[in-house]
């Protein structure tokens, strides 16, 4: 399979810090961390979690004073990264990290993450128990966005995965009918944009998944996401997303390009060649200036130094690699 994350609990509420600095850095007698920085609005329209993982790493290494390492990490700390909202507390999230966003002028990039049977038994295996409960987790999730500014990314790989019979057939009704729902659902929000997952340009051919990608619900949509938490080049996903959208009325696209700077990993099992793999390096910094009217943006929906699972020594799927994540940064073209 071509599997990524499972986020770590995150808690988000009042004390969600909003102003643009690091949650962190040292005790009285080391002074103040150095606040993270952001793009102008213009070129980057969407919220740097000050709160974040990696801003949290940034701060335990300049106390540490592992300067070399930090700045690396400041390089992932000072981009927005998708939010994977945990079905836990769902509400409280989406509205902590919509509030937060929006009070930094800025928009909230949210990923949704808990279809039933997700990721077909493997790292990140798991998902609603059932369809009752995945509609009560969008309902939850609306409630807390409301008519703040939010981009969804919707279900990685749960389309994908009926196309290539990872997930039991008996499952896919199910799954059409629920990924339509929350579709309609996001989208009756007054400030919600919605990018349903389509896979990315190593898995398969455009022509196996856009059927299934119409019955899912992309027409009402306003596209769709290609190489979420995967590691193909820009240049091949907009191939992959052009070709596909073509298929599906000229919707627009969105990729994730956090780790995709040196393309896909060739060597090792190629069963894990997702999972992980060494050599890798940070892609385009989110924008949504990409100069093509199709790709509506570059987006680091998968947050680089997280681990995609317990494989090649990482820890379990969503926890912080703070060596992967240096060498992410460092092999990253300046």
């Amino acid at each position: 399979m071509y599997r990524k994350l499972r986020a770590g609990a995150v808690v988000v509420g009042a004390a969600l810090l909003v102003s643009a600095c690091s949650s962190g850095g040292g005790d009285g007698d080391d002074g103040p961390a150095r606040p993270l920085g952001q793009r102008p609005k213009s070129a980057d329209p969407f919220w740097v979690n000050p709160d974040s993982k990696a801003a949290d790493a940034v701060a335990a290494l300049e106390k540490d004073g592992k300067d070399g390492d930090a700045a690396a990490v400041r390089r992932i700390a000072e981009q927005p990264s998708g939010e994977w909202i945990l079905p836990d507390n769902a509400e409280s999230q989406a509205r902590g990290y919509t509030q937060a966003a929006q009070r930094a002028d800025r928009d909230a990039l949210l990923v949704l993450y808990n279809i039933p049977h997700r990721d077909c038994g493997n790292y990140s295996r798991g998902g609603a128990s059932d369809g009752d409960t995945y509609r009560a987790f969008i309902d939850q999730v609306a409630a807390g966005i409301g008519d703040r500014p939010a981009t969804v990314v919707l279900e990685p790989d749960a389309v994908q995965h009926m196309v290539d019979n990872c997930t039991p057939a008996q499952f896919h009704e199910e799954r059409y009918d629920l990924l339509n729902g929350a579709v309609d659902k996001l989208k009756s929000l007054k400030d919600t944009k919605v990018y349903l997952d389509a896979g990315n340009a190593g898995w398969g051919k455009p022509e196996q998944i856009f059927q299934p990608l119409q019955r899912s619900g992309v027409a009402r949509a306003d596209g769709f996401s290609v190489n979420v938490s995967n590691f193909y080049s820009t240049e091949d996903s907009i191939a992959y997303g052009k070709e596909l959208s073509a298929k599906v009325g000229g919707k627009p696209f969105v990729i994730d390009t956090s780790r995709n700077g040196n393309g896909p990993y060739t060597g090792g099992d190629p069963d894990e060649r997702w999972c992980n793999p060494p050599g890798r390096a940070l892609g385009r910094t989110p924008t949504t200036r990409t100069g093509d009217p199709l790709v509506k943006a570059y987006l680091w929906v998968k947050r680089p130094g997280e681990s995609d699972g317990t494989c090649k020594g990482g820890p379990r799927a969503g926890a912080w690699w703070g060596a992967y994540a240096v060498k992410l940064a460092g092999a990253a073209r300046r």
